[in-house]
């Protein structure tokens, strides 16, 4: 969308409460809206309060680029509290808790992002962020065949890991998406000790 940044620091009046007075608020506003949409289509318009700073244009649009992954933000939290579980956690003390919340975080953060960069860089090679044994116990699983000799590209591997999950993947399904990643790396864990396991025993054997 081609869109017009307006931007201005504005007061707002507090409401009358009985009794006591509130005070007056100031904060930065940014309007974004798309002047001309196409036909048909309802215009897109933000009214972004803020307290960043927005006298330059470079500023007003660093807002504007923060409010436009929201949706990325949110998804994140849905992998931490819907994937992680952390509200099921049943640690008492801080010390214990934020250590914790810390590990979730970095899985999280690699639920979406691997799901991210295999939209944007499909042939990627998939061992940017999945072990060899990851992708080799994915694809002998998946595909019931020996895994080959070169890694398979990154879009590949999250079809395959999603798959684990529940993802079909038919003709007119979108990309995976984050439960089927979440659950699909759940599972993946337990194929990577499998294989190590019968790895191991067929070097004894030998």
């Amino acid at each position: 969308a081609h869109i017009t940044l307006r931007a201005a620091t504005v007061t707002l009046k507090p409401p009358t409460r009985c009794g006591y007075r509130l005070p007056v608020l100031n904060v930065n506003a940014v309007l974004a809206r798309e002047d001309m949409p196409p036909n048909g289509k309802e215009p897109l318009e933000w009214l972004l309060l803020t307290s960043l700073p927005v006298e330059r244009f470079e500023q007003a649009t660093t807002v504007v680029a923060w409010y436009a992954v929201r949706w990325c933000i949110e998804v994140y939290f849905h992998v931490l509290k819907s994937g992680c579980q952390i509200k099921r956690l049943h640690l008492e003390t801080e010390e214990r808790l934020l250590p914790c919340l810390a590990l979730y975080m970095v899985i999280a953060w690699r639920v979406l992002f691997s799901l991210m960069l295999a939209r944007a860089t499909p042939d990627l090679d998939c061992e940017v962020i999945f072990d060899p044994q990851e992708w080799r116990a994915a694809y002998i699983v998946v595909k019931r065949c020996p895994p080959p000799s070169t890694p398979p590209g990154l879009n590949e591997m999250v079809r395959l890991v999603a798959s684990l999950g529940g993802y079909l993947g038919r003709k007119h399904d979108g990309p995976p998406g984050a439960k089927a990643m979440w659950t699909g790396l759940q599972r993946l864990r337990d194929f990577v000790i499998a294989l190590a396991a019968q790895q191991d025993v067929a070097m004894r054997c030998v």
